[in-house]
């Protein structure tokens, strides 16, 4: 209690922005109401600068300002070309993906990416690709809502003494209230608040450890040569500061394909394209997004390196093993209750951003994409029933979260794992490929899922020397083969060309035969 009132600064800009949240979706709570396109994709209304910072606030979760700006104080400087990959990811998603899921998806009347994969493959196994779909999401998600809640909790328990379980509760408490309440409207509305806050906190967490040292100079000084020892109880050195010392290259690649891919495969991106207005807010978004999520990435994702710089040795051998503190660390040992209120806020935004977009996902998936196959129900039905499912689902990441069986980084790529491995080469040929089909769909799903998980639980940890290996690069490489090679095989179960047509805004005609020139005597 003595800390709680320590830090009203805190609780006041925490609570303001929660209220603030509460009332997007109490404002938006008759409209979501309506139907399944005004819950599930906001009627396809929302302008395109709301849905770029939506993109933006979504992905940067708590994965990144927490999760992986904690883990370069374990890797060093070279930690920050993650975050080059995932900007590069970014920019595919915006160029390649974008404009094309959001204009099939109007044709094909599509408000989920499991419906999508039913409605573009129209084949004999497009519901079982719709089911397996949902069920992929229900079970990948399970872990990025664990890592997420679990940051969260561990900075609220740093910074202001909150037992972890109440932080978890708190966390997954509020962003269900207003998600079950607005939909998609409120989800990006809020999301748009939130990546307002979240540029602005990336800015203020780099300057704190040049602030606390005196200037780049001397920061640089302190990092460039320490006694601190690694993980391995290895003196750094200058290991902070040279590429590839704390962290192989490998593990680099592996980290930034696993969780930069989500923006090519993750439901809970993808769906953004559905619920953009028009054109002009598309060509707005594709430019905007990569420079939000760029400049946020510059700020934070060396972040935990620089902290080595006010970290003194025994607090450095406690950190070094517990990365997801590390930020909790910087901001109760710079201790300015000014900068904690609006680091703990922007922080707080950055998990609720990404818990409300899954949220959103789990209840569509669960009751739009699996119950209403067998339990078909009219739209205000399947609002509520969405909302209970985003309630239950949200119980049971509490419980998993209580006891978390990873770090915040090692849950969130396992998870991104999953859905570029399972989703992008049936997302990727059902936008690009006329000869995709959905047996290749189904089949490069249930191998690319199956994987993941055989080469993280029976490989990646198990063979030595593969450590470093992450599960994506063997899954991704085998599930997009099974992809193409079923798809050919199976050409023959390819849709119909009226439905080609109308997926893909038109096929050129058979050419017609040169007329024959007759001379007449």
């Amino acid at each position: 209690m003595a800390a709680l009132i320590e830090h009203w600064p805190v609780l006041l800009a925490l609570l303001v922005y929660l209220a603030a949240c509460i009332g997007i979706g109490w404002h938006f709570r008759r409209r979501a109401s309506r139907g399944v396109d005004e819950f599930y994709v906001a009627k396809r209304s929302i302008p395109g600068w709301v849905v770029s910072l939506a993109f933006f606030s979504t992905f940067a979760s708590t994965n990144t300002y927490i999760g992986q700006a904690g883990q370069a104080f374990a890797s060093g400087l070279s930690w920050a070309w993650v975050g080059v990959l995932w900007t590069v990811f970014c920019m595919v998603s915006w160029l390649l993906l974008g404009p094309r899921l959001r204009n099939q998806t109007v044709g094909l009347k599509s408000v989920t990416i499991p419906d999508y994969f039913d409605f573009r493959y129209k084949s004999p196994l497009s519901k079982p690709t719709r089911v397996l779909s949902a069920l992929t999401i229900l079970f990948a998600t399970l872990w990025y809502m664990a890592g997420i809640a679990k940051g969260c909790a561990h900075l609220l328990e740093t910074v202001l003494g909150v037992p972890y379980g109440w932080g978890v509760a708190a966390i997954l408490g509020f962003t269900c209230l207003y998600t079950v309440m607005g939909g998609m409207y409120s989800v990006l509305w809020t999301d748009a608040v939130q990546g307002l806050m979240m540029l602005a906190v990336a800015i203020v967490m780099a300057a704190i450890p040049f602030v606390y040292a005196g200037g780049i100079g001397p920061l640089f000084e302190r990092i460039s040569e320490v006694s601190h020892v690694s993980a391995d109880g290895v003196p750094i050195g200058d290991g902070l500061v040279t590429f590839g010392a704390l962290v192989s290259v490998t593990y680099i690649l592996g980290i930034g394909l696993s969780v930069g891919m989500k923006q090519i495969a993750e439901p809970r991106c993808l769906v953004r394209f559905y619920s953009i207005d028009n054109a002009k807010g598309m060509r707005f978004a594709m430019i905007w997004t990569p420079i939000f999520l760029g400049v946020s990435l510059v700020c934070v994702m060396g972040l935990g390196a620089l902290v080595h710089g006010m970290a003194d040795d025994q607090e450095a051998a406690h950190l070094i093993r517990n990365t997801d503190e590390v930020v909790g660390f910087m901001l109760a040992k710079f201790d300015n209750p000014a900068v904690s209120a609006i680091c703990i806020t922007g922080l707080f935004a950055a998990g609720m951003s990404s818990l409300a977009s899954v949220m959103l996902i789990v209840g569509t998936a669960a009751v739009g994409d699996i119950r209403n196959l067998w339990l078909p129900a009219d739209q205000r039905s399947t609002v509520r029933w969405t909302r209970v499912a985003i309630v239950a689902y949200s119980g049971v990441v509490f419980l998993l979260t209580i006891y978390p069986p990873a770090g915040v980084v090692e849950l969130t790529s396992f998870s991104g794992a999953v859905f570029a491995a399972g989703f992008f080469p049936a997302i990727f040929g059902g936008l690009y490929l006329k000869w995709g089909t959905g047996h290749g769909a189904f089949w490069s799903m249930l191998v690319g899922m199956a994987a993941t998980l055989a080469w993280r639980f029976g490989v990646r940890f198990t063979v030595p020397g593969l450590r470093d290996v992450h599960e994506i690069i063997p899954a991704f490489c085998v599930s997009l083969a099974v992809y193409l090679a079923v798809s050919w095989m199976t050409r023959g179960h390819r849709p119909p060309a009226a439905h080609l047509v109308k997926v893909f805004g038109g096929l050129k005609p058979p050419r017609a035969p040169m007329p024959v020139r007759v001379e007449l005597p």
